[in-house]
C-alpha cells in the first residue's frame, strides 16, 4: 500500500482515458480547482449514489471554479454505459492498472463486511490551481459525501 496523500503535498500527475474516448492529463488543468474521487466500481449502488450526487452539484461547484474527475478501475466503455445510465454530467476516468489509485494512497487494504480485504479505497482531494493538494479525505461515506465535502470547502450544503 503506498503512502496516504495529505495536504500540503504535491498532487500525482496523471493522464487517463475519458469515458467519451480523450484523455484526461490533471496538470493540463492548472489554474483550476480540481476534485479528484476515487470509487471501487460503476454501476453498484453506492458509487451511482456519489456519482448522482457530484453530477447533481456540478453546476454549483463549477460556479465556485471547482473541476470533477471520477476515477475507477472500470474500463472506459463501463464508464460510459455509467454515464448514459444515469445521466451523469461529471468526467469519469479509467485506471485499469490502479497505478493512479496507488500513487494517491486510493488502493490497498480496507475492510469491508468486518473482513481486510485489498481494494480501491474510496477517497476524495480537492486540488488547488497550482496542483497542491488542498484536502485528502480517505474511507469517505458514498451517501452524503458531497454535501460535506461542500462545506468543508465552505460552499454551504
Amino acid at each position: 500500500m503506498s503512502a496516504r496523500l495529505q495536504a500540503g503535498d504535491q498532487a500525482p500527475d496523471f493522464t487517463l482515458p475519458a469515458d467519451d474516448g480523450t484523455s484526461v492529463t490533471l496538470s493540463s488543468l492548472r489554474g483550476q480547482k480540481v476534485i479528484v474521487y476515487f470509487y471501487p466500481a460503476a454501476m453498484t449502488p453506492g458509487c451511482t449514489k456519489q456519482a448522482c450526487d457530484f453530477s447533481d452539484s456540478i453546476d454549483r461547484l463549477q460556479a465556485e471554479g471547482y473541476t470533477v474527475l471520477g476515477i475507477s478501475p472500470d474500463k472506459p466503455d463501463k464508464l460510459a454505459k455509467f454515464r448514459e445510465r444515469d445521466g451523469l454530467t461529471i468526467t469519469l476516468l479509467s485506471d485499469p492498472d490502479k497505478e493512479v489509485l496507488t500513487a494517491w494512497g486510493a488502493f490497498g487494504e480496507k475492510k469491508l463486511y468486518g473482513k481486510v480485504v485489498e481494494g480501491v479505497i474510496r477517497s476524495t482531494f480537492v486540488v488547488d490551481e497550482q496542483g497542491v493538494i488542498e484536502l485528502a479525505q480517505y474511507n469517505v461515506k458514498a451517501t452524503g459525501h458531497v454535501a460535506k465535502l461542500r462545506r468543508d470547502l465552505g460552499l454551504g450544503a
